[in-house]
């Protein structure tokens, strides 16, 4: 045996105790030194501490933000040539649109957001995939210069064949076409609808994708974001992934969904946002007139104001979680929101309380069966503190629910693709809109309110009576709330 290899045989031990000394106290310092949340910052010193070697290398895959902190970044980089004519600020008059206490709301994205507040938008509620698709696809086959669409779920099923080819389609008269799929969503078929779009020649991508099909330093992140831009003029943006179970068209009782049809200066802002992740997960550009046409877009008379928010584990982090307490700490009347998964973090959970104390008719509309089964056990597990001091939660009868709305005081409205949890407000790359509009906040609080008309209402007698071991399950999925 040779002098090192007998030196290696004798320390070995004495190695393996100083390299995971070293990478314990590492992980623990760099998670002391860059996390933002004292409680999260607790909890990784902690694994890393209590499991020295596991924990590091946990904290290495899924503790450290290593997501394009750059290139994401240049959405607030007013020199990036794709924000030319998207300042953060407008001069819009919103209490013409809202309210007067809504000025500071307007403020507020000014100041959080990347893109100014636009007016002269049309925005045109579509209720399930009923409504939503079939205007997709019409968009997509009138379409004459250019298709951008993003999707988390693009399933290989009979509405996402149809979507596929619609796409194909287009390509072949000519029309440029990027399709981007989250690497995860792409999962939910098999075979991935990938295959079919790219024997069609369409330019397709998944984000966050290796050859492996996964990153592990990104494993738990997604782009949960969804959205269609048509010739740079239209767009498309809510809560509506691609599959044919939100159709008639699909086997049983559909889900339901909410999407939005925008026309206006706002579509450009939402080319924006997927040129930016095209960019990022290709390398390709897309900053040329054929994505942002030359010419204005039109602005119309009947117009409200619009203004795209993006949101993700980057630079943008926290934005749709400041639009949401801000909005709760203006409410003077009625907060309205509709969501598949609520587990708000302790600063929303103050928000929506405070709101109810101050005499706020705040209603929470979540469903009476979800498709997540752990998700809806930590729901349950934190409903009684929001309960115990007036928010009205309301377990909805009939399908699943998938739709994401929030409406204040009968005219300002929050839709898109975010849950009020957290990893959409902490892990998953968002899109939503923030809407100054008495019409479609009319047309959320109408829907809302058909909701409760049928639902049940949650308690703290409904919460107390369910049985023990319910409630202790609950209590234990609860504690992996903020990756769920």
């Amino acid at each position: 045996m040779s002098s090192s290899s007998a030196l290696l045989a004798e320390y070995w031990p004495h190695l393996i105790l100083t390299f995971t000394t070293i990478a314990s106290v590492s992980a623990g310092l760099h998670a002391a030194m860059t996390k933002r949340d004292v409680r999260s910052a607790l909890g990784w010193v902690a694994v890393v501490m209590l499991s020295p070697l596991f924990g590091a290398l946990l904290y290495l895959v899924a503790g450290i933000n290593r997501v394009r902190y750059t290139k994401v970044g240049q959405l607030r980089d007013a020199s990036d040539p794709l924000l030319h004519g998207h300042t953060t600020t407008s001069d819009i008059d919103v209490a013409l649109f809202s309210a007067a206490h809504f000025v500071s709301m307007k403020k507020l994205g000014d100041n959080r957001g990347q893109f100014a507040l636009s007016a002269g938008n049309r925005v045109t509620p579509l209720a399930g995939g009923d409504e939503t698709y079939p205007a997709m696809l019409d968009a997509i086959r009138s379409a004459r210069h250019s298709v951008a669409l993003c999707s988390y779920i693009f399933d290989n099923d009979s509405v996402g064949r149809e979507m596929a080819q619609a796409l194909i389609d287009a390509r072949e008269r000519g029309v440029a076409v990027r399709v981007l799929i989250d690497s995860i969503g792409a999962k939910y078929s098999r075979p991935s609808i990938t295959w079919r779009l790219n024997r069609g020649r369409v330019p397709t991508a998944l984000f966050m994708s290796s050859i492996l099909g996964m990153k592990l330093a990104y494993a738990n992140l997604r782009s949960h974001r969804k959205m269609l831009i048509v010739d740079g003029r239209v767009g498309f943006a809510g809560g509506m992934n691609i599959r044919d179970g939100f159709s008639e068209t699909g086997t049983g009782e559909p889900s339901l969904d909410v999407h939005f049809e925008v026309e206006g200066p706002v579509v450009p802002q939402l080319m924006t946002v997927f040129a930016h992740d095209w960019e990022f997960t290709t390398g390709e550009s897309l900053r040329s007139t054929l994505w942002f046409p030359p010419e204005q877009v039109s602005d119309f008379d009947d117009g409200v104001p619009v203004r795209t928010v993006a949101s993700g584990p980057d630079r943008t982090m926290g934005t749709s979680h400041d639009m949401i307490l801000g909005a709760l700490a203006v409410a003077r009347d009625r907060v309205c929101i509709q969501t598949p998964y609520f587990l708000p973090d302790l600063t929303q959970i103050s928000a929506l309380t405070i709101a109810a104390l101050r005499g706020v008719q705040v209603d929470v509309v979540v469903p009476g069966i979800n498709n997540l089964r752990l998700v809806d056990y930590a729901m349950q597990a934190q409903l009684d503190q929001l309960v115990r001091h007036g928010v009205r939660i309301w377990r909805s009868s009939g399908p699943f629910d998938h739709a994401k709305l929030m409406t204040v005081d009968g005219v300002w409205n929050y839709v898109g693709s975010s849950n009020l949890d957290q990893r959409s407000m902490r892990l998953n790359f968002e899109l939503d809109m923030e809407v100054y509009d008495r019409a479609t906040a009319e047309w959320i609080t109408d829907r809302i309110d058909r909701n409760i008309e049928t639902a049940r209402r949650e308690t703290l007698e409904t919460l107390a009576n369910r049985p023990f071991l319910v409630r202790l399950r609950n209590r234990l999925s609860w504690l992996a709330s903020p990756y769920l």
